[in-house]
């Protein structure tokens, strides 16, 4: 049985939903590629409060990774792709190719990316921590305005005067 809660965040209302004690979803508002609601189940708020406490930590800087029973629903490229990026770490970001590279196949960079966009658990899984090779952003299925703000944020202080972006 699904449920889901809104959870008010600094990039806007983020709509998290939850299957049995995993998570299957975090979308924002406006989100390219948005499930309908409808497959979101009942609204449970307060079952939510370990998802609200730890996103709360992330967004003021004090939680670099998430401690949540997560099943995205995904063929099983997508499923690797997005394990690949739970492993990228916090303040650091990899290309399209890098992650292709590590799946032992460069030519499947554009695939990687079309798996990267279709990530039902953005941020908790990093999705926003994909670059171009240049080092550019590129999209986001939150926008770019988010993944800025979510780069931003974990970005290290002395990297900022660096920044591609």
């Amino acid at each position: 049985m699904r449920t889901h809660a809104v959870i008010a965040s600094p990039v806007g209302d983020l709509t998290v939903v939850r299957e049995g004690p995993a998570l299957v979803g975090l979308y924002f508002e406006g989100h390219k590629r948005r499930p309908n609601e409808t497959t979101f189940g009942e609204r449970a708020d307060e079952s939510f409060d370990d998802v609200r406490h730890q996103l709360k930590e992330y967004f003021a800087g004090t939680r670099h990774t998430f401690d949540l029973a997560l099943t995205p629903e995904g063929n099983e490229f997508q499923r690797r792709v997005w394990t690949l990026l739970t492993r990228i770490p916090y303040g650091e970001t990899r290309s399209y190719g890098d992650l292709a590279r590590q799946l032992g196949d460069i030519s499947l960079s554009q695939a990687v990316g079309a798996a990267n966009g279709l990530n039902p658990l953005s941020v908790i899984v990093p999705c926003h921590r994909v670059v171009a090779a240049d080092g550019n952003l590129r999209g986001y299925a939150g926008g770019l305005p988010r993944k800025r703000y979510l780069l931003e944020l974990e970005e290290p202080d002395a990297a900022s005067a660096d920044r591609l972006f």
